[in-house]
């Protein structure tokens, strides 16, 4: 049998385990929270932007040259027809 050292030791190495294992579960299911947050899908079914949000997403893709001011009309003009 050890000394009283050796069972504080042990105690206190255990308890630090048992926290670390509590904490690394708890970040686990934090994260899949996390991830699920403004995630593709919200029950079972896909989320998709608001025409708002396309039009948006369109203009700033026009604003920084990703395409030209002609294409920007034709595929703002398909949104607005939906």
């Amino acid at each position: 049998m050890g000394s009283w050292k050796d069972v504080i030791m042990k105690n206190r190495w255990s308890r630090t385990v048992a926290v670390a294992v509590a904490v690394a579960a708890l970040a686990g299911m934090l994260s899949g929270c996390a991830w699920s947050v403004g995630g593709e899908h919200q029950g079972g079914k896909s989320v998709h932007p608001t025409r708002g949000q396309e039009l948006i997403d369109l203009q700033h893709a026009r604003d920084q040259g990703a395409i030209s001011e002609p294409e920007y009309q034709i595929q703002k003009q398909r949104i607005l027809d939906r």
